[in-house]
This record gives C-alpha cells, sequence and structure tokens, in this order.
C-alpha cells in the first residue's frame, strides 16, 4: 500500500503545525483546564486508537500530581459496573466514534462526562455534561498527530506544570536534521510512567504512516522476552526516566548505550524533573525531544 503525495503532504503539514498550535491551547482560559484537572474526583479517561494512548499518559500524569484517582480503559474494554468514578473524560477527535459514545452512554447518570474533541456539535458533544473543544488541533490526515499531542499539552498544564517551554522546544526538534531510516526494518518505543502512552502511539504511527513493524513496551518489560527479535535493523527508543541501561537490555548485538543513564534530574517524579532528550538504541545516536 502507498501513500497519496497528498496524504503525505497533510501529515507533514499538520506535524510541522504543533508549535503553533500548541501555543494556541496553552493561551486557553482555565475554564478549559478545569474539567480535566477536577481535584478530588476519582476519574477514568477513555478512547480508542490514539486517543486511548492520550488516555492513558492524562490518567498517569494526573495521578502523579495528586489531584486524585486516575484510571484510564479502552472505550470498548470499560471496568466493571462497580467501580464507581467522578468523572469521565472521553478522548475523541471526531466527537462520533462508535465505541467512546456508547460507553458514555453507558455512563450516564453514574459519573460527569467530559469529552475533549477537536469538532463541535457531534454526537459526544450532545451526551456530555462539559465539552472541550480544541478546533485548531483538528485534522485532515487520516494520521492523527497534533490533535493528541495538544490534549496532552494541554492536560499537562492543567495538571500544574509549566510547559510554556514546549512549543518552541517543538519547533526546534522539527528543525533538527531526521535520521536516514534506510537499513531499518524494525522500530520498538520503549516508556515509562506516562511515557508508555506515548510509546504505544509512536509504534501505532509507524505502523499507520509507513506499514512498517513497530512495537511498544513497558521499557523495563523489554528484556523480559521481546528483546529476542532486535537485531541489526532494530531501531529501540527510549521514553521517559529510566536507570541506567546496560547494552544487552535493548539490544545483546549493539554497542554500549549506558553512557549517557536518562534517570530523572531529581528524586521527584514529576515530569519536569525528566530528561528532555530520548535515547534510540539501535542507531546510538542521542535526538531531542519535546517533553
Amino acid at each position: 500500500m502507498t501513500t497519496s503525495p497528498t496524504a503525505g503532504a497533510l501529515t507533514r503539514a499538520e506535524i510541522e503545525s504543533q508549535p503553533a498550535v500548541w501555543q494556541e491551547v496553552l493561551e486557553l482560559g482555565a475554564d478549559v483546564r478545569t474539567p480535566l484537572a477536577a481535584p478530588g474526583d476519582r476519574v477514568l479517561f477513555i478512547g480508542c486508537g490514539t486517543s486511548a494512548f492520550v488516555a492513558h499518559s492524562l490518567a498517569v500524569l494526573r495521578e502523579a500530581a495528586g489531584l486524585g484517582e486516575s484510571d484510564w480503559a479502552y472505550a470498548s474494554e470499560l471496568p466493571p459496573a462497580t467501580r464507581g468514578y467522578d468523572r469521565v473524560v472521553a478522548v475523541t477527535r471526531s466527537g462520533t466514534t462508535t465505541e467512546v459514545l456508547e460507553a458514555m452512554e453507558a455512563f450516564r447518570g453514574r459519573a460527569h462526562l467530559v469529552v475533549v474533541t477537536a469538532v463541535p456539535g457531534m454526537p459526544a458533544e450532545r451526551l456530555a455534561d462539559e465539552v472541550v473543544v480544541l478546533a485548531g488541533a483538528d485534522e485532515r490526515s487520516v494520521v492523527q498527530t497534533r490533535f493528541p499531542t495538544s490534549v496532552l499539552v494541554l492536560g499537562r498544564a492543567a495538571f500544574g506544570e509549566d510547559v510554556r517551554h514546549l512549543p518552541g522546544a517543538c519547533g526546534a526538534a522539527l528543525d533538527v536534521d531526521r535520521p536516514d531510516p534506510r537499513g531499518l526494518e524494525h522500530f520498538v518505543y520503549l516508556g515509562r510512567g506516562w511515557c508508555q502512552g506515548l510509546a504505544d502511539e509512536a509504534a501505532l504511527k509507524i505502523r499507520e504512516a509507513a506499514q512498517a513493524w513497530a512495537e511498544s513496551y513497558p521499557a523495563l518489560d523489554y528484556r523480559h522476552g521481546p528483546v529476542a527479535v532486535a537485531g541489526p535493523s532494530s531501531h529501540v527508543w527510549l521514553l521517559g526516566p529510566t536507570r541506567a541501561v546496560s547494552p544487552t537490555t535493548c539490544a545483546p548485538w549493539a554497542p554500549p548505550c549506558a553512557s549517557r543513564p536518562t534517570t530523572p534530574s531529581s528524586s521527584s517524579s514529576s515530569p519536569s524533573a525528566w530528561p528532555s532528550t530520548s535515547r534510540p538504541c539501535g542507531a546510538w545516536t542521542p535526538t531531542p525531544r519535546a517533553t
């Protein structure tokens, strides 16, 4: 399957628009952030596909910020009805995702419903008690990029993190020359903490955009079996805080990758204390990323 030039151009344009879109999101009022923070509430974040991975990251970030118990689930695989929530936050770019609509129906009358979307007036909005619309983050490309990243930027700001530097950091990262992927056939993304959701989403993007072999795992679980298929054509990325990694953790055939340990810069569990770079353990070249 090949991607038409038009589709590729759309995706590239939306990727490159992220710094401006993130800046717009950060300039939105507190009324947009409050529905996500809801201090003291027990919250369930739900979504499908990309939005499920965003839900995962949001849940981890919110609980780590001390705002209250936070769970996440695929909209098609909800927790038992006996598990009560004060608030359910549904992430859906289009506002029309069937499984999300069914999940929202299931929680009507049982929890305060919030929907985060990019398109106003859709069915999800009509089911919600509160709506957060990020219209500037809507997308035409089939491959979602700026909507999920904008939701994460909004969530991190809502949970009390200072992320004002992120639009500039993203722009700088986009200006860096990309590594040449020729010779690579296997892409693996490893995450810790809220970056597990990022790792899952990164692998999905590779599968969607390039129809390539991509996997994702919790970072320290990679050595418990999946590393067996790593080889010279594998490219393994670490996202989030990880203790020093031995060369054989990522790929036993590769040069040492533990010379730059990716431990948090302090004892704090806050994401703001985490390193600002991710590390590819296949090409062994540190690559900046906006965190």
